[in-house]
């Protein structure tokens, strides 16, 4: 296995420098937007002054995201090419060229003086732009099985920093450190009582939150959907069961959310620390954000790796978590017939409970966002 450098220093302290201009380029889901915004946050907290810019697609979630997080983005027309013939490969050409001219545009006029790539679409023009004019490039790889433009990326990179050990298999492995995934800093600051009070439950009974990724998991969704009357009703638990705007409809159509009082169905969950402050169990794909938080927040839970993912790196980015017991694994073809034994395992061992939280804490790493952060600071000061 590539031998990779590992950071975890906690010093904060930041010497006199000139405020750093940092373009991050990140989209498609939540897994490369939330990193490139919690690094983005660190590094406004090195230096509150610095000047900070994202790009991305206008029609993906960054687009929300980011402003809202308190960025500003920029737009690269740019979107995946489909492996089977489709309309919209027939556009991609024309995508490809736009996008490599807005992305020129974009680092001219913003003058960067270091840019990260965090993965999705827009990273691929932005990135490769980025090289030729000779700016400093870092790239931040989420999973353990590399994204595909992080893999086209990498020999431009100047330094890629990832969050499993297996991805220094597949890229450079003298550019590769080791620092986990960035972590927005909210998540260890969630009051109990206020996450409870956001979702309007009770503390007293237990609370199982259901995951499925930023674009929701059909197989979750549906073995929850079969199970809900068992989970809610016989074992009294409280749901709250982020689906996905793209199945919410249905499901709100099908189930009577009226009569289920302890359920919170939900497109999205915008506030994720309330959310883990207020589980006693989470049910959940295994992408590597999820997993990162997981840890972080010490959250118990139970996952099931997408099948449809290249290199199983979901399974992958499980396997330390199920291997320290501080997760179970329930395999995508099984979660719609044991859901609710699985559950019934668990949710109600408190002392079971109590071993896989500390487990999960002890393979956190909180510090990710700060030393990507400091790195910017370093190769901003070379650029400068």
């Amino acid at each position: 296995m590539a031998v990779t450098k590992d950071i975890s220093s906690t010093d904060t302290h930041t010497s006199a420098v000139n405020a750093p201009r940092v373009l991050i380029a990140a989209g498609g889901t939540g897994g490369h937007v939330y990193p490139g915004i919690a690094i983005a946050d660190a590094v406004k907290e090195l230096h509150p002054d610095a000047d900070l810019l994202f790009a991305g697609s206008r029609d993906r979630m960054e687009w929300q995201s980011v402003p809202k997080a308190g960025y500003d983005i920029k737009s690269i027309w740019i979107s995946g090419f489909h492996r089977r013939l489709t309309p919209q490969n027939l556009l991609f050409p024309a995508k490809l060229a736009t996008s490599l001219l807005q992305s020129y545009s974009i680092l001219k006029k913003f003058r960067p003086d270091v840019v990260l790539c965090c993965g999705g679409f827009a990273s691929g023009p932005i990135g490769w732009v980025a090289a030729k004019m000779g700016i400093p490039l870092i790239l931040q790889e989420q999973n353990s099985y590399p994204g595909v433009t992080n893999k086209l990326l990498a020999k431009h990179a100047d330094v890629i920093f990832t969050a499993f050990e297996d991805a220094a298999g597949h890229l450079p492995a003298e550019k590769v450190v080791l620092t986990g995934n960035p972590i927005r800093s909210a998540f260890d600051q969630t009051d109990r009582k206020e996450a409870f009070s956001h979702f309007g439950l009770n503390e007293l009974h237990p609370v199982l939150l259901v995951l499925g990724g930023s674009g929701g998991a059909k197989s979750i969704n549906d073995a929850v959907e079969r199970h809900l009357h068992q989970l809610h009703n016989e074992f009294g638990l409280q749901v709250i069961w982020q689906c996905g705007q793209k199945y919410f409809g249905d499901l709100q159509a099908r189930i009577d959310v009226k009569n289920l009082e302890n359920l919170r169905l939900l497109e999205f969950i915008d506030n994720m620390p309330a959310a883990y402050e207020a589980a006693d169990l989470v049910l959940s794909r295994a992408g590597a954000l999820s997993c990162s938080e997981l840890m972080l927040t010490g959250t118990p839970s139970i996952l099931v790796p997408s099948p449809n993912v290249a290199g199983d790196h979901q399974t992958k980015n499980a396997a330390s978590m199920v291997d320290s017991q501080a997760a179970v694994l329930l395999k995508d073809a099984e979660v719609k017939e044991q859901l609710a034994n699985v559950v019934d395992s668990l949710i109600f061992d408190k002392e079971q409970l109590q071993k896989m939280s500390s487990a999960a804490r002890s393979l956190a790493r909180p510090h990710a966002a700060m030393n990507i952060a400091k790195e910017i600071e370093k190769r901003s000061r070379k650029k400068a």
